[in-house]
């Protein structure tokens, strides 16, 4: 019977939740790096053995950790993030030399083909890979010297990379997307780039249409329809239909479009999650009541998730990383929230139940499915 694996990065450490099929009863393990940042882990699609994980704190910086026994123990990889082979700088934008601030790697994304190759998003932004399971690391250098770049600003929370796609038929494009610069996407394996932000408006820039700029919080698809993307952005649910080359707003009927995180039913690639937040300066639910929207029309209509959810006196935030579907027959949605719960649903956002509280604040979840 397929079981179900849920990676859970926190403020003070990382923990892993196991459950068979049911998805009712849940064993919990952790904290690993306890006390440290885990901003996030993901596992590789090909070796369920395989999970990488971003552990940071501002004193002693960055470590990628690699699992190869499924979470039970784990090493450092090589943490030297080279830029033209020299670590810890890089050319600046107009060609002078500059330090280049290494602050935290905010997503990983393991090849869909290859348990040894996995790519990083960080910041300040910039996009690194590694062949060889993290010993060695090389940027992808072709998108942080785009001609866009000088145009590129930090969001409120720094200026990252957070989200990375990879193509499940066509290994050479990755679309990437930065706060606060917009969506990229490559189609020559990360060579070179072009912004993928027509059809997005931000009303607080100067040209709320401009090319670059937008705060996009996080992106998401279906690897059975790869081209549709949805969008959660500041302010704002889109859906692309052509890989990123022009967006629809798909707001509708929320009742607010300010959020984080996004996702897509893993059998359904018309069925799409959002958990809206109140506003972008009161990160907490509308009301105080915790509610997941579902969209079963692409994003045109959304109806409220409630059922187990607390719908009084909550005011909890939930982070760009931190919702994730599982593959198994009926769908289980998860989230976290920053005030340490993990909630799932076992049959595509119908119910709800808590499968932890009281965890540090959740910064990421991912779940696995296992044969």
């Amino acid at each position: 019977m397929a079981r179900v694996r849920i990676l859970v990065g926190t403020h003070k450490g990382a923990f892993i939740l196991n459950a068979d099929g049911a998805r009712r009863e849940w064993k919990v393990s952790g904290p690993h790096f306890a006390g440290w940042e885990a901003y996030h882990l993901k596992g590789s699609p090909v070796d369920p053995r395989r999970l990488y994980a971003s552990q940071s704190s501002s004193w002693f910086g960055q470590v990628v950790q690699v699992s190869n026994d499924g979470g039970e123990t784990w090493a450092p990889a090589g943490n030297q993030f080279l830029y033209d082979g020299v670590p810890g700088t890089h050319q600046w934008y107009d060609g002078t030399p500059h330090p280049w601030e290494f602050k935290r790697v905010w997503h990983l994304e393991p090849s869909l083909t290859d348990p040894d190759t996995v790519l990083v998003g960080a910041e300040d932004a910039a996009l690194f890979k590694s062949v060889d399971g993290g010993r060695t690391w090389h940027e992808l250098s072709g998108l942080r010297t785009n001609a866009t770049a000088p145009g590129w600003q930090p969001g409120a929370g720094g200026m990252c990379l957070h989200t990375i796609l990879l193509h499940p038929q066509n290994p050479d494009r990755i679309i990437v997307a930065i706060s606060a610069a917009g969506a990229f996407r490559s189609d020559d394996a990360g060579l070179t780039w072009k912004p993928i932000n027509k059809g997005l408006w931000s009303k607080y820039l100067p040209d709320p249409t401009a090319e670059i700029g937008h705060c996009v919080h996080h992106i998401a698809m279906n690897p059975q329809t790869p081209d549709t993307l949805f969008m959660q952005k500041h302010w704002d649910v889109m859906r692309s239909d052509d890989a990123g080359d022009q967006w629809t707003r798909i707001s509708g009927n929320l009742p607010t479009d300010f959020g984080f995180a996004i996702d897509v039913h893993s059998h359904e690639p018309e069925t799409v999650y959002v958990v809206p937040i109140k506003s972008d300066s009161e990160h907490f639910p509308l009301d105080g009541r915790l509610c997941v929207f579902r969209s079963k029309s692409g994003g045109y209509e959304w109806e409220p998730l409630t059922r187990g959810l607390p719908q009084q006196n909550c005011y909890v935030n939930i982070l760009r990383d931190a919702m994730s579907v599982d593959t198994l027959d009926g769908c289980g949605i998860y989230f976290g929230t920053t005030g340490g719960q993990v909630y799932c649903s076992p049959d595509g956002g119908d119910t709800w139940n808590t499968v932890v509280h009281d965890l540090p604040a959740v910064l990421s979840v991912e779940a696995q499915t296992l044969a």
